[in-house]
């Protein structure tokens, strides 16, 4: 059954739903942002908006780096994590074994897969600031090999894509756990 509206209801329904679309839809904003030396950037969210995003982005605990401690828990390995006496404070260490294991997410660390492509806006900064991140990671392993730790990195899309061949990569890196 059709309801059946009267043309006043019909123009105040229609009135509504604008309403409520035009505050779902996102509205573009110009603002000149900082990191574009002076440049005028669309965005389609405030600057305090996007600082709120920004700051959700998490360094420890994200997703997949739980997801492998539960998988090296599972498989009997002990382990720490984030200790800051060890250079880059490494997201899993064992210290057992001397192996230290960065979980790195594929963007802010330059991995060469879909998830790591640059940005193609504002290319000189990102360009800048991905290589820095990626130097200071070579910096960061280097350092911890020169004091006796082997560094391991596991990659987000790695995770992702198949966890279970990151920890047979691990198993072979690591020495067996005895129940």
């Amino acid at each position: 059954m059709v309801a059946e509206f009267s043309r006043e209801a019909k123009s105040t329904l229609c009135v509504r739903l604008a309403i409520v679309w035009s505050s779902l839809s996102p509205t573009r904003v110009k603002h000149t942002s900082s990191l574009t030396s002076g440049a005028d950037m669309v965005d389609a969210v405030t600057p305090e908006k996007r600082s709120w995003i920004m700051r959700q982005i998490k360094g420890k605990d994200t997703r997949p780096e739980r997801a492998l401690r539960k998988l090296l828990h599972a498989e009997g390995y002990r382990f720490r994590l984030h200790r800051n006496d060890l250079p880059g404070k490494p997201d899993i260490v064992l210290p057992k074994y001397k192996v230290v294991i960065f979980v790195h997410g594929c963007f802010w660390h330059g991995h060469e897969c879909q998830r790591g492509r640059r940005p193609k806006t504002n290319e000189d900064y990102w360009n800048r600031k991905l290589d820095r991140n990626a130097e200071r990671d070579r910096m960061t392993q280097e350092a911890c090999k020169n004091m006796g730790w082997k560094p391991i990195v596991v990659w987000e899309c790695e995770m992702k894509r198949n966890s279970l061949a990151v920890l047979d990569r691990l198993r072979a890196d690591l020495p067996r756990v005895e129940n």
